[in-house]
């Protein structure tokens, strides 16, 4: 029995059908970027195949990723967010601090570290409110808001460092390291973990009335509040969930160098930007997903390990190519809607 072609329905136009396939297609330009920069990386390098030189770079982007996350639901809601590294920074200091004082005081060091994870968490969720609602409540554009925080997370923790570095009390350095240089099934921990918080962001983003009013806003905040969207607390949700994430990419993080300084996160916003925006995500909002931005960050990072193998370029340049990578994928996405 032979079907007959489907015809559209009449007094519909094709175009939203079109529309979406085309978006198909441009969706999968990550995917297909990271396919063809891991091929000439292959090419390049001979090492740049091997298992250990994969779980590498899947572990230097744990951080960021898991960052990206949360910036994903921030820039798909019209927002940004450009502190996140020295919030980073401060956390990492206050943790540190908190842990050293713990085990001062006599506490196990297990009980000492599970308290400075949760202080990481808790802080990072406090300093995402204040964000929402400096934004939300106080009506002030978030380049401003997390411009300003850019700067009193760093100062602060130069404050407390006194220009130097924190470190982490050696026998609980010992005992925290399994939180980084661990593995489980032979990938690295802080792999799983990016693993996990990408499928929750995914889920949020695409199963949830949450991740559909953030979706909403980011395409037109008025539309969305004339549709009875509580926005301002839609958009305090959505800095508070991006500060949870920078709160679990440090606690991932300070095991690694078991220090704190002024240089701790130094251009992690920009990474975590460009992360999201390589993904596919909207610059102006209301469209993204979470897988490009998984990809996006895995692709910045080979591209960032490939130069690092291969000399082509200084190392010292690699933020100049992320910058480059922003400006370029904004000049292509200057016409999208």
């Amino acid at each position: 029995m032979q079907l007959e072609p489907t015809k559209p329905m009449a007094g519909v136009s094709p175009a939203p059908m079109v529309a979406r396939r085309w978006a198909g297609l441009r969706g999968g330009g990550p995917l297909a970027g990271l396919v063809l920069v891991c091929l000439l990386g292959a090419m390049l390098n001979e090492n740049f195949a091997s298992l250990d030189n994969a779980m590498n770079v899947l572990t230097r982007t744990a951080f960021i990723g898991i960052i990206a996350v949360g910036m994903c639901f921030v820039i798909i809601s019209g927002g940004i967010d450009l502190s996140v590294g020295s919030m980073a920074a401060l956390i990492a200091g206050a943790m540190i601090l908190l842990m050293n004082a713990a085990a001062g005081a006599g506490w196990p060091p297990l009980a000492a570290i599970l308290a400075g994870m949760a202080c990481a968490v808790g802080l990072g969720a406090l300093f995402g409110l204040a964000h929402g609602l400096l934004i939300s409540k106080g009506r002030i554009e978030p380049f401003i808001v997390t411009l300003g925080t850019l700067g009193i997370f760093r100062a602060y923790l130069t404050y407390f460092s006194n220009g130097g570095a924190i470190t982490l009390d050696g026998s609980l350095a010992s005992a925290y390291g399994p939180v980084y240089y661990g593995s489980w099934l032979g990938v690295p921990v802080p792999v799983w973990v990016f693993v996990v918080v990408a499928l929750l962001g995914g889920l949020i983003l695409n199963r949830t009335a949450y991740g559909r009013y953030v979706q909403a806003i980011g395409s037109n905040e008025q539309v969305a509040r004339y549709a009875a969207v509580e926005v301002d607390r839609v958009k305090v949700l959505t800095y508070v969930l991006l500060g949870v994430c920078v709160g679990i990419a440090t606690v991932l993080y300070v095991p690694r160098l078991g220090s704190a300084s002024p240089s701790t996160g130094l251009l992690w916003e920009l990474e975590a930007i460009a992360a999201v925006i390589v993904g596919g995500t909207a610059l102006k909002g209301g469209a993204g997903s979470i897988t490009g931005t998984v990809i996006g960050a895995v692709l910045l990072s080979v591209i960032s390990n490939i130069l690092n193998l291969t000399s082509i370029i200084s190392v010292y340049l690699n933020a100049a190519v992320q910058g480059f990578v922003i400006i370029a994928v904004a000049f292509f996405q200057r016409g999208r809607k």
